[in-house]
């Protein structure tokens, strides 16, 4: 991971916030020089910013186009008058979050918890954790169909665990 290490000013003391082990994983690798930002003017990123003004500019166009056909009395565009904008309101908000959990990937900012869960996850999910109780055999009155199909799911979620990670896009 590129320019893993914090922003100044912006890390806790003493790790405190990070995963067991993510302070000292990144205070274990040398920190390579430059700003944390620098990989928003990568070629791919430029393309991305590229296409994400042109998107939001045409939701907005079609939205006036739908607001002018609606002034000529097509009444179903009314609501697409303001459909199209709070598109473009949901497409900017989804870019800067994709950006700010870029930036909170290359700065090795990771979730509170253990550091085997957290690793494979991306920032803002957690993992459920299951009693060993309920992962036991099936009580007496528990349907024998229900039990082994719970037990098929879990074997299931075993078997992809870790897999497919950006299917190698990472």
């Amino acid at each position: 991971m590129e320019n893993a290490d914090p922003i100044e000013g912006t890390a806790p003391a003493g790790g405190a916030g990070l995963a067991d082990g993510a302070g000292r994983a990144a205070a274990s690798v040398p920190a390579p020089s430059g700003p944390v930002w620098r990989f928003l003017f990568a070629p791919r990123w430029l393309g991305w910013h590229v296409l994400m003004v042109v998107c939001f500019w045409g939701m907005l166009w079609l939205g006036d186009w739908q607001f002018h056909r609606a002034m000529s009395g097509n009444a179903l565009s009314w609501a697409y008058t303001f459909e199209w904008p709070l598109f473009a309101g949901f497409a900017v908000v989804f870019w800067a979050k994709t950006i700010r959990d870029e930036l909170r990937i290359k700065r090795g900012e990771t979730l509170t918890g253990s550091a085997g869960e957290t690793e494979s996850l991306p920032f803002g999910v957690g993992a459920v954790h299951v009693p060993a109780a309920q992962s036991a055999a099936p009580a007496d009155d528990e349907d024998p169909e229900l039990s082994a199909y719970n037990a098929y799911l879990t074997r299931l979620n075993a078997e992809v665990k870790n897999h497919g990670r950006w299917h190698g896009l990472r």
